[in-house]
């Protein structure tokens, strides 16, 4: 057997708006960007308080590898936790409120691992339509029973959770939507947790750093004293709005123990390189002395979305610092995003399979580097 059957594939992408290439970069991550000699706005990153390029993180990062080296060098199981991991993993946990926190190497690979390690064959899972792939490939490698409850939809799922006899019951769930910027209905889940016994398994990937008092997520914006809880199983990540490298789980001590012992991508992964951990570090840090930033960013998002809104873009529920512009069909989409960078302004097209058919759109991520000339670029452009 040949790879000829590739070609096809691929193909059959061009022909559908599909076909995905990878950008060559020509400066650092940041507001504003440089592409094959061209300078770009950038509306597609995920580095929410531009964090990615801030000296002090580079400073930290550059101290920790002078010191410890740019590798870990095998598990942290094997070889042992160096110190920029073991204080990241320590000041996520007094970050958060909770006992303990654990570092992985990726979001996505803390999302794998934890429902991976909770979620066993004899349990069930609830997950919603548009959780993001990490959670669903979770979900398919737990061996628990899938149920897929209609985003966002609580009677939906009270009613799936009604009918099940597992011996456990999880509900996993985005907190901030990526493709949409739209909010979980948090306390409605922790509601239907309490009353059907269920564990929350919760990513706050889009929403560290940038949500809430402290930067901490969804969990902050719920009343005092619902988190933390055994009934909430945390995942943040570090490479986003923190600027590094990474994802972390927080709970209690033995929930830590029991990932520690049982998540098979901690336990067969090399740890968090040192330069990253204490990049990270320090960004855990300038989030909680420099609320300014998710106040900036998120006020920016506020004025696009009422611009939007204003001349007939929709824009979903979003109510964050992700603002989806639905344009539907994905080679319409792809036209339009080309369009905006012929103009300077790097708006990325979202096609099938990232969300659904007939739903292509626009994604634009706003950081607090961008000002409030950049988005009106934007905003002109757009009407």
């Amino acid at each position: 057997m040949t790879l000829d059957w590739l070609e096809d594939d691929l193909n059959e992408r061009r022909r559908h708006g599909l076909y995905r290439v990878r950008r060559r970069l020509q400066s650092a991550q940041g507001p504003h960007v440089r592409f094959h000699g061209r300078d770009f706005v950038n509306f597609s990153s995920n580095d929410y308080l531009n964090y990615a390029a801030d000296p002090r993180l580079a400073n930290a990062a550059a101290r920790a590898a002078r010191r410890y080296g740019c590798g870990a060098g095998a598990s942290a199981l094997v070889s042992g936790r160096l110190p920029p991991l073991r204080a990241l993993e320590r000041d996520l946990a007094r970050w958060e409120g909770t006992e303990a926190a654990l570092v992985f190497n990726s979001g996505y690979v803390a999302n794998l691992a934890v429902v991976g390690a909770l979620a066993q064959s004899n349990d069930a899972v609830f997950s919603d339509a548009l959780n993001h792939a990490s959670l669903i490939d979770g979900c398919r490698l737990s061996r628990a029973s899938v149920h897929v409850y209609r985003h966002a939809d609580l009677d939906h799922l009270a009613d799936l959770l009604k009918h099940e006899t597992a011996r456990r019951r999880f509900i996993v769930c985005d907190s901030v939507f990526s493709m949409d910027g739209d909010l979980a209905p948090l306390a409605g889940l922790l509601e239907l947790a309490e009353r059907f016994d269920c564990v929350v398994l919760l990513d706050e990937a889009h929403a560290t750093g940038v949500l809430g008092e402290h930067g901490r997520g969804l969990t902050d914006l719920l009343p005092a004293g619902a988190f933390p809880s055994e009934r909430v199983v945390k995942v943040g990540t570090l490479s986003k709005a923190l600027g590094s490298q990474g994802g972390f789980v927080c709970g209690s001590r033995r929930l830590i123990a029991w990932l520690v012992n049982h998540a098979r991508p901690y336990i067969f992964s090399t740890a968090l390189a040192p330069p990253a951990a204490a990049a990270a570090r320090c960004a855990v840090d300038l989030v909680q002395t420099e609320p300014e930033r998710r106040r900036h960013v998120l006020s920016l998002a506020e004025h696009l979305r009422t611009a939007l809104c204003a001349f007939g873009k929709p824009v979903g529920a979003s109510c964050c610092q992700i603002v989806p512009v639905i344009v539907g069909d994905a080679r319409a989409a792809t036209a339009l995003a080309h369009r905006l960078e012929e103009q300077g302004l790097l708006a990325p097209a979202i096609r099938p399979p990232s969300v659904p058919e007939g739903t292509a759109r626009l994604r634009i991520s706003l950081s607090a580097g961008h000002s409030t000339e950049d988005v009106d670029r934007l905003i002109a452009a757009l009407s």
